[in-house]
């Protein structure tokens, strides 16, 4: 790679449309672009965004990615053809799982178990046993193996195996022997093993990891090393990184052989944006809400870190690896309004980028939160995606009365009033899950609004949660691409290590840490980071003994157990509210080894002079806090400068977004163009 190669690309690809995003690291510059999302070949759009963009990928060193290819994979149901092997006498453990419901079927008699990803016949288990301290017991039989995967390839027509054994997060010997197996015998099945992907005990949640990995492998090898020859052929020779769903990237092959770490790719980006945008402007506590065209996802940064959680669950199975806790709704711009019976919902449906809102002129016939926002002015039909973007509002409106507003006995303007109070009401439900219900006080939160629908929708979010202020970023509708620029390389190691703190020891707990670090730095080395670049972090997670569920806590620097165990009571009253006299237990040792990368600073604007700042036009919308329609001021966010204040109703438009206030809500320029809005109290 040219020592000249100065610029690093970003891409997001959503369900409607593809951000991509370019720095360049000499000159400080970013150009960024949007291209409608290609679902049939995903990496057509991709491509499309980076050339729009006018990225010189032969002076590009790296190429960040982020997607939802294995996410819609799982939520669709249409993965690889999965098997399993696992020990002998355990095949169900995958179906059987924890027995429970979840939450929202807990009291429905109707309720009917999800299908299984792998049915029982794609299921096999082989002789060969651990203990629980990874001990032999009796060795893998590696004929049964080979008889297994002839059978699942043979008569079962699998593309995938995902491998899964009783205590191989202590010894993954018998994991790694049947692997080696399966490959040497059918070299093209992609093979899982959840020794690889989880050092960690609970065998049906290493199960279902793996075989989510396994669901999504051959479809995201595929689509990884098309993209790459497409970046290849263009010039580039930079290295390929993907971002984790638990923050960071790691590079294209890593993603390759894990890609379960993938899933949740694509909301990551913002994440790590908004964490970074918090700390340059001191604002440790915040509510990111991303809402792109097909979904919107919502999260929360607590001491200036997103949270993380190691025991999320995607489509009812467990997903046992680090990921953002975010919550993630059909709530997009693309979401259809429908009715059931006389009731009026949004979602989780979406009109996605083909054919899109009936606003989009493309073929959709069911209206949308885009096209309500459209019918109550808060898009100008004529402006849309800067004016590259022809759109049938006409059209749109007559769907609305047609589809909504007829059936409910309602006018357009009330039934798109609908629309929005009914998306409003699914976002506050979602966004108290990972505040309220945790303790925590969404009035005590900025929130941060980006994606192309963000800023029109989150501060009548902001309204009713009662949130201390709303921060639009620079280019919100690219946010999530712009946060990709930020990310570190980012691997994590775990460990399950089961200890009362009375019968450890401060050495048996550093020792067991120094193995993960050294793994970690291993790791980045491999990738070519140096060692000047590198960063390891410590994290312990613990309970008091009895308990099922345990809480994270920070190990930096800690000097005896006594502070560790300080440090964990302290966490767990602020999560529960007490502390209690029973012994504490470590069950789990965590390392974060970071590599640094070169990121983009934000840069100061410079506050008006002379000149005043007046509004561009002026339009009828609806406005929130006046319950009818009334004249918006309408500005060019190009035109604001630091110190800038505008009192709502207002709209303030860029080419790919719009941002939409009401009359009791400010809005305030601050020094790095952000604009911030308050609500009057």
């Amino acid at each position: 790679m040219s020592q000249d190669n100065t610029q690093r690309v970003a891409v997001d690809i959503g369900g409607t449309f593809v951000d991509a995003i370019t720095f360049d690291r000499e000159t400080r510059d970013i150009a960024l672009e949007k291209a409608a999302t290609t679902p049939n070949q995903p990496s057509e759009g991709v491509i499309e965004s980076v050339n729009g963009v006018d990225a010189d990928l032969e002076s590009a060193n790296a190429f960040v990615h982020g997607t939802t290819l294995g996410l819609n994979a799982v939520l669709e149901r249409d993965g690889a053809r999965t098997g399993i092997i696992t020990n002998e006498g355990f095949a169900d453990v995958y179906e059987i799982g924890r027995t429970n419901l979840e939450r929202t079927a807990m009291y429905d008699i109707n309720y009917e178990k999800p299908e299984s990803i792998v049915p029982r016949r794609r299921r096999v288990g082989v002789p060969g046993r651990l203990d629980a301290d990874g001990a032999v017991v009796e060795e893998i039989d590696t004929d049964a193996v080979a008889e297994a995967a002839e059978y699942l390839v043979e008569k079962q027509d699998v593309d995938s195996i995902a491998i899964c054994f009783l205590h191989a997060y202590q010894n993954g010997q018998h994991e790694q022997a049947a692997a080696e197996c399966v490959q040497d015998a059918y070299p093209d099945i992609s093979v899982s093993v959840s020794s690889d992907i989880s050092g960690e005990y609970r065998e049906y949640e290493r199960t279902s990891t793996a075989v989510l990995d396994g669901y999504i492998k051959p479809i995201f090898e595929n689509y990884v090393d098309t993209l790459d020859a497409s970046l290849r052929d263009g010039g580039f020779d930079g290295s390929f990184f993907v971002t984790r769903s638990g923050g960071g990237t790691l590079t294209a092959e890593s993603a390759k052989s894990a890609p379960a770490h993938t899933i949740l790719s694509g909301p990551a980006g913002g994440l790590i944006g908004a964490s970074h945008v918090g700390r340059v402007t001191d604002r440790d506590n915040l509510i990111t809400v991303d809402m792109g065209g097909t979904s919107l996802d919502a999260a929360v940064v607590e001491d200036g870190s997103p949270v993380v959680k190691y025991d999320s669950s995607l489509e009812h199975q467990p997903l046992m690896i680090p990921v953002y806790d975010i919550r993630t709704i059909g709530a997009g711009g693309g979401s259809i309004a429908w009715i059931d019976g006389d009731l009026l919902k949004v979602g989780p449906e979406s009109a996605g980028a083909d054919p899109g809102p009936i606003c989009y002129d493309n073929g959709g016939t069911q209206p949308t939160v885009t096209d309500a926002a459209l019918a109550l002015g808060f898009l100008d039909p004529g402006d849309f995606l800067g004016g590259d973007m022809d759109t049938a509002a006409g059209d749109a409106l007559d769907g609305i009365e047609e589809e909504l507003a007829e059936p409910l006995g309602m006018t357009v303007d009330e039934a798109s009033k609908g629309v929005l109070d009914v998306a409003l009401a699914n976002t506050v439900g979602a966004i108290r899950e990972i505040t309220v219900e945790k303790g925590l006080d969404p009035r005590d939160f900025s929130m941060v609004a980006y994606g192309g629908a963000g800023p029109m929708f989150v501060p009548l979010l902001a309204r009713e949660l009662g949130a201390s202020e709303v921060l639009v970023p620079q280019a919100p509708s690219v946010f999530s691409a712009w946060g990709m620029l930020m990310a570190d390389v980012v691997y994590d190691f775990s460990q399950t290590h089961l200890a009362v703190l009375d019968d450890a020891t401060l050495n048996e707990l550093k020792t067991a840490f120094a193995d993960l670090e050294a793994e970690g730095r291993e790791t980045l080395t491999a990738e070519g980071v140096a060692e000047n670049r590198q960063r390891i972090g410590r994290a312990v997670e613990m309970r008091y003994f009895g308990q099922e569920h345990t809480v994270e806590v920070d190990a930096d620097g800690v000097s005896s157990l006594d502070e560790l165990a300080e440090r964990f009571e302290d966490q767990h009253e602020t999560r529960y509210g007490h502390t209690m006299d029973d012994p504490v237990q470590v069950v789990h040792l965590r390392v974060r080894a970071v590599g640094e990368n070169d990121k983009p600073e934000l840069e100061r604007g410079t506050p008006r002079e002379d000149s005043e700042l007046t509004p561009a036009d002026t339009r009828e919308a609806y406005c929130f806090a006046e319950d009818d329609f009334v004249e918006f001021d309408v500005y060019r966010r190009d035109d604001l400068k630091p110190g800038d204040e505008i009192r709502g109703p207002a709209v303030v438009t860029e080419p790919t977004t719009s941002l939409v206030f009401h009359s009791d809500q400010t809005a305030t320029t601050d020094d790095y163009g952000h604009i911030i809005i308050t609500t009057d109290q």
